[in-house]
């Protein structure tokens, strides 16, 4: 990712998530190419000149342009920001690796792991690019699509495997209203990406429950315990766990509605089961698919992460809310450190 003004940057998927940061290139003077699978949506974006799904009224930029082909955005630049759902993944990786070169980057905004192995996203990176000796990292932090798109004051995080492609991606994306941080902890910032989403259901089934503030302030300050057990078991520097990407992803999805693993929560806690909360919210919703995940790292690193587990037992398992509020309360007294 080079200078603003002089750059070009393919991005793919066309959520609310994807879209949104799109914008925030697109109006940094960067030509940005948005790429969905899906070509009917995507021709009706670049017809109406907006995400008329996810994101509404929101206008695109003359240097945004949509398609629904990979090989246009290959050839539209060598910088690739990736924002597809965590499932779709290595499936997009398999696509775009026979036309990459090292003259390629690829940057991910994707929060989450992989539904069935349990591997952070920079381990499917390796595993399938890894001969092509291409640089890459991720972006992420407290950041909800919608206000990033309205251009709201936004902080958040880049971490890669190069300091000159975090500095390059961080000026890509920074403006007024835009801060971006440089981190060289890829790890710290995806587990913190991650688990933040499966304690935000948790504090949403708290509080569809009607427990209070007190409650959910609890589920926030446990959960963050339960990020630093597994990050420092992983090897994740502890001030990547109380920064932007871990704290502050933590507190954001906690604790507002518009997040969509919060939302899941709620519902769960007013008595609606997973698939149909699912249906209802008609988005990924990372946590439902990592709280698995997550149960899978915990087990391999032998540390344990009940409110992480209630949750996975929850979503997955068909276990009342009630009766995993009752297990995590009749834990054993511990000393809180």
């Amino acid at each position: 990712m080079s200078n603003k003004g002089t750059q070009s940057i393919s991005v793919y998927g066309a959520g609310s998530w994807g879209t949104a940061l799109a914008l925030q290139l697109a109006r940094n003077n960067i030509n940005v190419l948005l790429w969905d699978f899906n070509p009917k949506y995507i021709a009706a974006y670049q017809s109406a000149r907006e995400n008329i799904h996810f994101l509404a009224g929101i206008p695109f930029p003359d240097t945004l342009q949509c398609t629904d082909k990979l090989e246009d955005c290959i050839q539209h630049s060598n910088n690739q920001l990736i924002v597809v759902p965590s499932h779709g993944f290595r499936h997009l990786l398999k696509q775009l690796k026979p036309q990459l070169s090292p003259q390629h980057n690829i940057v991910w905004a994707t929060k989450g792991l992989e539904v069935g192995t349990g591997k952070l996203l920079h381990e499917v990176f390796n595993e399938e690019i890894q001969d092509k000796a291409i640089p890459y990292g991720l972006v992420s932090g407290p950041t909800f699509a919608l206000e990033v798109a309205r251009g709201l004051p936004t902080a958040m995080t880049v971490a890669t495997t190069m300091p000159e492609l975090s500095r390059r991606t961080a000026n890509a994306f920074q403006s007024d209203n835009f801060r971006v941080y440089t981190s060289d902890d890829i790890l710290g910032v995806e587990l913190g990406g991650a688990i933040k989403n499966v304690l935000a259901i948790a504090a949403g089934i708290s509080d569809g429950l009607g427990f209070g503030a007190n409650a959910r302030t609890a589920i926030i300050t446990r959960g963050l315990a339960e990020i630093i057990r597994l990050g420092e078991s992983m090897g994740a520097k502890p001030e990547t766990i109380m920064g932007l990407a871990g704290l502050g992803d933590l507190v954001l999805t906690c604790t507002d509605n518009q997040s969509r693993n919060r939302q899941l929560g709620l519902a769960l806690g007013k008595g609606q089961k997973t698939k149909e909360a699912l249906k209802t919210i008609g988005q990924a919703v990372e946590g439902a698919k990592s709280s698995s995940c997550i149960e899978l790292l915990a087990q391999r690193a032998n540390v344990e992460m009940p409110i992480c587990s209630e949750v996975h037992r929850i979503v997955h398992q068909n276990l009342e809310p009630k009766i995993a509020v009752k297990a995590l309360l009749s834990r054993h007294t511990r000393s809180e450190f």
